[in-house]
């Protein structure tokens, strides 16, 4: 298990931060896929550090808080998340997540803009999925256990050492069902929208996420809205991280640009 680093420690068990921040720069928050934890952007993190303050969230129900209750509603858990951000003010904010974190992060967003607007984020950069208003369900949260893991090595995103561990999948599949419900049950209201810059990755080779799909997250920002593509699928960030790294720095480093300009920021 990766250690957290000691002064980022976080009271609500929503955040770890693992490396060192620099003296200036954003904090980064970082949003994991459905099924995923804190430490599976470990390496992201650390490839991030020395333009960020890097805390990425850790959901209940796996790893360090495998005890508690897993949550399957995108609104709780991003009011959590609000909860656990509110009192780590004084460095501009910015948002990243994939896939379940994409909506995650966007709900995150839009709390902080309307009830706490000092905490508004500098920018939302959202990986592997269609626009929130856009509704998607495959049904994998209603599978039996066997036919869920099964379907969740199509994704290519777990390695086969752990769909092969039986004990470690009964471990990980409650989890995951809880995040696949959460996915498949919300419904991101069509009109809502930020008012900071938010920036759409993908994977060029993924088909979970359609290209005229992807494009629609412009229509949840009054500003700057850009795209970037990357080889890969759905897990692109794995195969990718180098490059994802440096499209971060760069886009991090525009966004604490834009905000200094912007009067509103």
């Amino acid at each position: 298990m990766k250690r957290p680093y000691g002064p980022g420690a976080d009271p609500t068990g929503w955040l770890r931060q693992y490396h060192r921040p620099p003296v200036e720069g954003p904090t980064l928050v970082v949003f994991p896929h459905a099924g995923g934890s804190a430490t599976g952007y470990y390496t992201l993190s650390q490839a991030l550090c020395g333009a960020a303050e890097v805390l990425n969230v850790q959901y209940p129900g796996r790893q360090d808080r495998l005890g508690e209750r897993c949550i399957d509603d995108i609104g709780e858990m991003a009011d959590r998340v609000v909860e656990a951000l509110l009192p780590r003010a004084g460095r501009p904010l910015v948002l990243f997540g994939h896939s379940l974190g994409s909506i995650v992060a966007y709900e995150v967003a839009l709390r902080l803009e309307s009830l706490h607007p000092d905490r508004a984020p500098i920018g939302v950069i959202v990986s592997g999925r269609p626009a929130a208003a856009i509704h998607l369900s495959r049904g994998l949260s209603l599978l039996e256990d066997e036919d869920l893991a099964s379907s969740i090595s199509d994704l290519a995103g777990t390695p086969p050492e752990l769909l092969a561990d039986k004990d470690l999948m009964a471990a990980v599949l409650p989890s995951l069902r809880a995040d696949f419900k959460a996915a498949e049950s919300y419904r991101g209201a069509a009109g809502t929208r930020v008012s900071c810059p938010l920036y759409a990755y993908s994977g060029a080779q993924d088909h979970n996420v359609p290209r005229e799909g992807l494009l629609r997250w412009s229509e949840h920002t009054s500003a700057e809205f850009t795209v970037r593509f990357f080889e890969g699928g759905h897990f692109y960030l794995q195969s990718q991280e180098p490059e994802v790294a440096r499209a971060l720095v760069s886009d991090l480093h525009t966004l604490t640009r834009t905000a200094l300009l912007t009067p509103t920021h």
